[in-house]
């Protein structure tokens, strides 16, 4: 027999040849059932796409919001289905812009939002009621999603109505990215509390997204992915259970999202394992009833820390392997990457080149035709396999030191993602890892290319308007709806959603609703770090 000499991205072998025996003592029924059931190895629907094709989502945002809802508008009347909105880093960490701490950084990675006013300019005329949204937006994405909820208000359009997603995932953020605000405690209290809230206003709206994508960008294999993301999610689970909730009233509003990178077979195996898992856990672990608990539904982007700035073009054709990857692997919604986003912020060309990619894809190929159709590959079979041990194992890791949230606070998470990542780099760097253009067929002089770049009086305008906003406002009612809050935020008992929701109303700002409760919560310091 010939010996392997690959290794997938979680350094599983990869046979040159596989046939039946790769399969040895496998069940179908028990491993596959049928598309749209238990399992759910192969997709969450009986026909997958044959109906209708995923949503097709762009991630945009810049500047000012009102430049971005230009872009948007344009996104939709392009073919886009879905918006998929990136804040920037200000936000993200509940400041304002004209915070000390947000100098240089407005409107840099995503569009401003500090208050409704700003929300208000993002969503002006895109049709609420039959436009899916998706905010990727962490520690302080309650806040976003009740300004979202006010706007909609405005348009006449209930909660109920309302279709998206907000990431809300705070846990990959002590792991991987960085963006926290508040301890994991009231991270997690915050969670339940938007569970329960949504519950009631806005019932069609998924209450997280769980978030292996950020994980992966760090240098995650996609064995570490998965069993990263599903152990955050088990946490989400119990918290949401400690909190007084049957597993059927919120599970079904839980979604993931992984990132689609250009390693294919293994990339399909990762989709279709982390399907299985989720099934079985919360069938067995939970109890869950409702079969739509049972159903992992996930969005996928394709992988942007594989795309580089030498020869960027080569991007296009990175992206068009990612995210057929994303749909043989039944994604629910995708984004594709631009293939200038390792230079700067995504051309207005590029992002509709991204956006064509997915309709070649629907439109002129015949995947979308059947359901899973890598069923029954001795390849992907054995691959699904060995990536589904894998993962399980890694989750009992994370099992044993106590849970996610006690794994976090060990390190364990973030050490495991950061060996993976120094592997690959130094595979890469010894050319065992080809990254074409890189360090094989790299050319001699690079095209020039000329990037987009945010105007730096965007800053200075943001400013202003913040402002203007508050000169404007009433500002009692503003300190009495922060008083209410820091109140409820101090208990234990209340919804800390509903009193958020009336200071937004009055206009508080971003900065400032966080600043209450950080003041009442603390903020997070990573082990080491502190004083």
């Amino acid at each position: 027999m010939v010996r392997p000499t690959a290794r997938t991205e979680s350094g599983i072998p990869i046979d040159p040849v596989y046939g039946p025996e790769a399969l040895a003592g496998w069940d179908p029924v028990d491993s596959l059932g049928a598309p749209g059931e238990y399992p759910y190895t192969r997709g969450i629907h009986p026909t997958m796409y044959a109906a209708r094709p995923w949503t097709m989502r762009q991630y945009a945002g810049f500047g000012t919001a009102a430049e971005s809802n230009a872009r948007y508008r344009r996104l939709i009347e392009g073919g886009g289905t879905g918006l998929s909105v990136a804040f920037d880093l200000p936000t993200q960490m509940g400041h304002d812009s004209d915070a000390p701490l947000a100098a240089g950084e407005v409107g840099k990675v995503g569009v401003a939002v500090d208050s409704v006013e700003d929300m208000r300019a993002l969503l002006d005329g895109i049709p609420l009621d039959r436009v899916s949204t998706s905010m990727t937006i962490n520690a302080p994405a309650a806040l976003l999603l009740l300004m979202y909820q006010l706007v909609a208000e405005e348009q006449g359009i209930a909660g109920c109505r309302l279709t998206g997603t907000i990431q809300n995932d705070v846990l990959k953020e002590y792991i991987a990215r960085g963006t926290y605000i508040f301890p994991p405690g009231p991270s997690l209290r915050l969670t339940a509390d938007t569970f329960r809230y949504c519950r009631a206003e806005m019932p069609k709206w998924n209450t997280i997204s769980v978030s292996g994508y950020h994980m992966a960008e760090a240098g995650a294999s996609p064995v570490q992915e998965i069993a990263f993301t599903l152990a955050d999610a088990i946490a989400y689970v119990r918290t949401a259970l400690a909190a007084g909730m049957a597993v059927d009233e919120f599970a079904p509003r839980l979604s993931f999202f992984f990132v689609a990178r250009t390693t294919l077979l293994e990339e399909v195996a990762k989709f279709r394992a982390a399907r299985r898992i989720w099934a079985r856990v919360m069938r067995e672990e939970f109890g869950a009833k409702d079969p739509k608990s049972l159903m992992l539904r996930f969005h996928t982007q394709t992988a942007g820390v594989q795309l580089t700035a030498q020869q960027p073009e080569l991007n296009l054709v990175r992206v068009g392997v990612q995210a057929l990857a994303a749909v043989l692997g039944g994604t629910q919604s995708l984004h594709t990457n631009s293939f200038d986003e390792a230079i700067a912020l995504p051309t207005e060309k590029a992002a509709r080149l991204a956006l064509r990619t997915q309709q070649v894809l629907a439109y002129e190929t015949d995947v979308p035709h059947t359901a899973d159709p890598f069923a029954g590959s001795y390849a992907v079979e054995r691959m699904t396999d060995e990536v589904e041990e894998a993962a399980l194992a890694l989750m009992r890791r994370v099992e044993d030191l106590g849970g996610a949230v006690a794994a976090i606070e060990a390190g364990f998470q973030k050490g495991e993602i950061e060996a993976n990542a120094y592997r690959i780099a130094r595979e890469q760097e010894a050319g065992a890892r080809v990254v074409v253009g890189v360090n094989r067929f790299a050319l001699e002089r690079e095209e020039p290319y000329e990037p987009l770049r945010v105007d730096p009086a965007v800053e200075a305008r943001q400013c202003e308007a913040l402002a203007r906003l508050r000169a404007g406002r009433d500002a009692e009612v503003v300190r009495s709806t922060l008083e209410e809050l820091r109140e409820v935020a101090a208990g234990t008992e209340e919804n800390v959603l509903h009193p958020m929701r009336e200071a937004l109303r009055a206009r508080a700002t971003v900065g400032e609703v966080c600043g209450v409760l950080r003041e009442v919560w603390g903020t997070y310091e990573p082990a080491g770090l502190g004083s």
